[in-house]
């Protein structure tokens, strides 16, 4: 069963957004990715959302840059958690600090978690994703875990 939705607003942030996407499958973690802009195709992200939460999809990731207002329009329609990527957009302001600002800058009562700008912060959404459904699932929180012992070794060998 897919998951993890993953969702950008354009497909040259493909190159970032694949972070999430390799973090989750090597976690094991299934995902779907789309395309779906909150401004061009607003009704087809509807849509995609409510059905995909029917379909079971427990937790979306967006990436979106400059004015970033895809994980705020896929959290105004589903309960389910949602992880926002700033991404730094060709017309950044201070190099991505508008789409940060306008990631982490969410109504009361729409909450988006929002992770770091680029491919750390994709990678990190894919992590904390996993996370979130590791709170139900035993044998991925023991995934989780050891990707996190992997990194601490890799520290401590130099």
């Amino acid at each position: 069963m897919t998951r993890v939705g993953i969702l950008m607003g354009s497909r040259s942030d493909e190159p970032v957004m694949k972070h999430a996407e390799e973090t989750l499958r090597g976690l094991g973690v299934d995902c779907e990715t789309r395309i779906l802009s909150a401004h061009r195709t607003p009704d087809a992200l509807r849509d995609w959302v409510t059905e995909s939460e029917r379909g079971g999809m427990r937790v979306f990731i967006c990436g979106a840059g400059a004015a970033a207002h895809l994980a705020g329009a896929v959290a105004a329609i589903t309960t389910r958690p949602v992880i926002g990527v700033p991404l730094v957009a060709p017309n950044a302001v201070a190099n991505g600090l508008d789409a940060l600002l306008s990631t982490v800058q969410m109504p009361r009562g729409i909450p988006v978690a929002t992770v770091a700008l680029g491919e750390a912060g994709a990678a990190n959404a894919g992590i904390l994703a996993a996370e979130i459904l590791a709170t139900g699932d035993d044998d991925l929180a023991g995934r989780v875990r050891m990707l996190r012992e992997g990194m601490a070794a890799k520290v401590l060998a130099g």
